[in-house]
């Protein structure tokens, strides 16, 4: 079960669902729209080896934003810290973004119940892009889970900006 607009704003008033800062403008019809932060990552790999931490770069981006070339993979973050210990949030992106050939995090979406801090967004251009700190990109929704609540006590918990991925911890 999907939660609306109005159910998403009364159970942030709750304390059900966490979304920091919130702005009752960014409330649709069943989702919560997410800016996008300032602070972006690169792989600076030739190969990148989930076994390892690979080498990266980050990058600070000013009001005149980011340019992402076709092709361009960076990681980034929402402004927004979100999270629940009752429903599942989805991400998925704009469908204004998406139309200008931007994916956005399209392979993983699916946030752990309990697992609260900044979404990390995988970025990939398929066209040239400027991109703004701000701007609204994706969205969440909220699901009502089936069974019994095991809270996310993982690697990535409390990300504050993009995070890289820490699979090679999975290989120890």
């Amino acid at each position: 079960m999907i939660l609306t607009g109005k159910s998403i704003e009364a159970c942030v008033k709750t304390g059900d669902i966490v979304i920091s800062p919130f702005t009752e403008g960014s409330i649709t019809t069943n989702s919560y729209d997410l800016t996008l932060g300032n602070t972006f990552i690169r792989y600076n790999e030739e190969i990148i080896d989930p076994k390892k931490n690979n080498r990266h770069e980050v990058i600070d981006c000013g009001p005149e934003g980011i340019t992402l070339g076709k092709g361009d993979f960076l990681l980034a973050h929402s402004v927004e810290k979100i999270g629940s210990n009752k429903y599942v949030p989805i991400i998925h992106a704009k469908s204004s973004i998406a139309r200008l050939g931007l994916f956005v995090h399209v392979t993983a979406d699916l946030i752990d119940i309990g697992s609260f801090g900044c979404v990390t967004f995988q970025l990939h251009s398929t066209l040239p892009i400027r991109l703004f700190p701000g701007m609204k990109i994706g969205q969440v929704t909220f699901w009502k889970p089936l069974g019994d609540i095991v809270p996310y006590d993982g690697k990535y918990q409390g990300s504050d900006g993009p995070r890289v991925s820490m699979a090679y911890v999975d290989f120890k």
